[in-house]
């Protein structure tokens, strides 16, 4: 991949972008994850107004230290950078407080999940409002076209993907050349919703690097070598197959235009 010119393009479609929708700047959602580093940064390049914004609920305190540092290291570059920590973590447990739960642990646990990522959508958009900027997302093709890896009106819920159409280890390649710190490069990749260190490889059960050799291979004729690439191509189709209504349009029910016509 040609990193330094497929970095140049993509800030060169964010700039023209806010130009178009009439934007002043982004704001983007910072977790100390590799993904957030690079649209943060990649954001900031524009040179128009950029703000980070921090939102943990009952997050790791790892999770917590790279994404100030991070921060930090953003501000002593650009000039056109702020910041805001919103802690979520009381609003998400008063909200838990007043919601059913189900009997049903693993959905109860799911839901739970899925409720912090939304709060922090309902966040990033407040922000933006209130500045006129676009929310930036930080999703990458495998989670977003391959295996469905977000919650819908969540981390889903964007105004612009500038990194949707690169896979996880092409992401990996702009943060080296973006100079992104070495303690993000080499931090296991997680959703931080869960209030632990789990990572996204515990949740999926294939590593990033396994899941785009999945996603690669013909779906109808995939060439698998041995039983553990028939391990990953089961769990690539099957997450790909139970995750798909988050990436089509939502469903209408159109009205035939005979049901038009008369009454009754």
């Amino acid at each position: 991949m040609k990193t330094v010119a497929v970095i140049d393009h993509i800030v060169h479609w964010l700039a023209a972008y806010a130009e178009q929708s009439t934007a002043q700047g982004f704001v983007v959602g910072i977790s100390g994850g590799i993904d957030s580093a690079v649209t943060s940064t990649l954001a900031a390049r524009t040179r128009l107004p950029v703000l980070c914004l921090e939102m943990p609920i009952h997050q790791p305190e790892s999770h917590v230290s790279r994404a100030r540092k991070h921060i930090d290291w953003l501000k002593s570059e650009h000039r056109n950078l702020s910041s805001k920590r919103t802690d979520l973590t009381s609003v998400f447990d008063s909200l838990v407080h007043l919601l059913p739960d189900s009997p049903d642990r693993q959905r109860g646990q799911l839901a739970q999940a899925n409720t912090r990522a939304r709060l922090r959508m309902t966040t990033l958009y407040h922000m933006a409002g209130l500045h006129g900027y676009l929310v930036a997302g930080t999703g990458n093709k495998v989670e977003d076209f391959g295996v469905g890896f977000f919650t819908k009106y969540g981390d889903g819920g964007v105004d612009i993907s500038p990194i949707a159409d690169l896979n996880k280890s092409e992401v990996y390649e702009l943060g080296e050349s973006l100079g992104i710190m070495q303690e993000i490069m080499q931090a296991r990749p997680t959703d931080g919703l869960w209030g632990d260190d789990r990572s996204d490889e515990d949740q999926l059960g294939a590593s990033y690097e396994e899941l785009e050799w999945a996603m690669d291979q013909d779906c109808d004729n995939p060439v698998l070598n041995n039983a553990r690439e028939e391990k990953v191509f089961r769990i690539f189709r099957a997450l790909h197959q139970a995750n798909r209504h988050k990436m089509k349009p939502i469903p209408v029910c159109t009205i035939p235009p005979e049901l038009r016509q008369g009454s009754g």
